[in-house]
C-alpha cells in the first residue's frame, strides 16, 4: 500500500484547490486505486486488506492524519449520501463506493474487470 499523508496538506496548498469535492476527485484520479480511509476504521483496515490480498497496491489517503481531513469526510458523505464516510474507493477515479459496494462487486465477479481496465490488476 502507498500511503499518502507527508505531503499532503502541501501538494493542495500548492495547487489551490478550495473545493473538498474537486480534492477528492483530483487525488482520486491521479491513482488506479484511491482509497479515502481512517487509520482506526476496521472496515478501512479490511478493504485495504482485500486489495493487498489480491496483488493490488491502492494509495491511501488516511483522513484522520490530515488537516484538511474534516472537510474532505464531509464532502464524501455528500458524495455517497450515507452517514459514514469511509472506507471510500475509487477504481480508475471512478467512485466505486463504500465497503457494501466493494464487497458485492467482489463477490459478484465485477471487481477483478475493473482492476485490470485502471491497470492495477495484471492477471
Amino acid at each position: 500500500m502507498h500511503y499518502q499523508t507527508e505531503s499532503w496538506g502541501s501538494y493542495m496548498s500548492s495547487r489551490s484547490v478550495s473545493d473538498p469535492l474537486e480534492r477528492v476527485e483530483r487525488l482520486a484520479s491521479e491513482n488506479a486505486v484511491v482509497i479515502f480511509s481512517m487509520s482506526t476504521c476496521c472496515m478501512c483496515h479490511a478493504i485495504k486488506r482485500l486489495f493487498c490480498g489480491m496483488g493490488v497496491n491502492p494509495t491511501v489517503y488516511e483522513l484522520d492524519e490530515d488537516p484538511r481531513g474534516k472537510e474532505m469526510e464531509k464532502a464524501l458523505v455528500n458524495l455517497l449520501g450515507t452517514p459514514s464516510a469511509v472506507p471510500v474507493v475509487f477504481i480508475g477515479g471512478k467512485l466505486v463506493g463504500a465497503m457494501d459496494r466493494v464487497m458485492a462487486s467482489h463477490i459478484n465477479g465485477t471487481l477483478v474487470p475493473l482492476l485490470k481496465e485502471a491497470g492495477a490488476l495484471w492477471l
